[in-house]
């Protein structure tokens, strides 16, 4: 999560154009083969932009842009750190309540030298939880969260002992903000995706973000593609959707960040806030971890971020609070560079565009 070089200060800061951008991700598909549709959006003084290169598939010849939907991944984790900030705001709990006060009694959640797991460590990946459970044996690696059942997460809660103290150390945990979804769900007495689309999506109209797509939606879904550029199947995370098992679009991104910088009147404006006012360390140069955020500083500046990757897509939102700029990127193939090296150079122009690996990257099981 470092971000080593300085950004421009707010008057001289400025986006490439449409077509300088529109190179580097034409290049990015076409020349090193990193993807087959990149959409980009981009938020600034002058409003938003999007620019697009590229196809819902292989073989599928449409050209993608603003309304294409795409698996967005662990961007997920995002919406489930706002639903935590705003049921704060809504004094339906605190940020320091034990996870157990929202779980079944009879659920055993582990415990460290006298310290309890907090909905705060779990937000921030500091709960000693580790990255995926580890009896995840999914019966379809194409899909591999499909059958993993909230039974099995409770097993694992049951008989998992921490090897660290909670709060003790920063370690990402797909496994944590699934079940900090489950649990603020449950605190809500509904299932995730209706919390996510009451409480966000509808009063915002960000009508093209959720977990089950209509069938005009489906329609615009990009299809996801490996590694090798060949056609993935999507995946599902019935239990663990506060991970990441948000589709969404450049256009209702963008809205989003809209909110996030306070371009746009949101009712979530104190709600955004505290997500960046509970920080803790990660352990990597003097970088932070917020509510969902990662927070790479450079002196006073701050770039705040998340990206995210599923089988077959690449997703990134980020921006700069000083700035009052942000971008959002999204890709319909999973490989190694993504899409973060793209975003973040459009943030910071001296951040240096990746080049590609020249290595087969592994398949994915896990969210990015």
């Amino acid at each position: 999560m470092a971000v080593t070089n300085s950004v421009q200060s707010s008057s001289s800061f400025r986006f490439p154009s449409d077509s300088e951008i529109c190179q580097i991700i034409s290049e990015r598909i076409e020349h090193h083969k990193q993807g087959v549709g990149i959409v980009v959006g981009i938020i600034g003084q002058e409003g938003r932009r999007v620019i697009a290169h590229g196809h819902f598939g292989t073989n599928d010849p449409r050209s993608v842009d603003a309304n294409t939907i795409f698996e967005i991944g662990s961007v997920t984790k995002v919406f489930t750190a706002l639903l935590l900030a705003d049921m704060v705001q809504r004094a339906e709990l605190a940020l320091t309540d034990p996870i157990a006060k929202y779980l079944p009694k009879e659920i055993i959640v582990p415990q460290r030298s006298g310290k309890v797991i907090t909905l705060v460590d779990l937000a921030t990946h500091m709960s000693g939880l580790p990255c995926m459970p580890d009896h995840f044996v999914p019966a379809n690696p194409d899909n591999p969260y499909a059958d993993y059942s909230v039974e099995q997460l409770y097993h694992f809660l049951s008989d998992y002992q921490l090897t660290r103290d909670i709060g003790s150390q920063w370690e990402y945990s797909n496994l944590g903000y699934g079940l900090l979804g489950h649990v603020l769900a449950r605190r809500a007495d509904t299932d995730y995706e209706t919390l996510v689309r009451e409480r966000i999506l509808m009063p915002f109209c960000m009508k093209d973000t959720g977990i089950t797509l209509s069938s005009e939606m489906n329609a615009r879904l990009a299809t996801g593609h490996n590694s090798m550029l060949e056609a993935f199947p999507n995946w599902d995370l019935p239990t663990l959707a506060g991970a990441g098992a948000l589709r969404s679009t450049a256009n209702d991104l963008l809205t989003f960040l809209e909110m996030a910088l306070g371009i746009r009147e949101t009712t979530l404006a104190s709600a955004f806030a505290t997500m960046l006012t509970s920080r803790r360390p990660t352990g990597v140069g003097d970088n932070e971890i917020g509510l969902g955020w990662g927070i790479m500083k450079n002196g006073d500046n701050e770039m705040i971020w998340h990206n995210g990757g599923t089988g077959g897509y690449c997703s990134f939102i980020g921006f700069l609070p000083k700035m009052n700029v942000g971008v959002v990127a999204l890709v319909n193939a999973y490989t190694n560079g993504g899409v973060d090296d793209i975003a973040k150079h459009l943030l910071n122009h001296e951040v240096p565009l990746a080049f590609p690996s020249i290595s087969v990257p592994q398949e994915k099981s896990v969210l990015k």
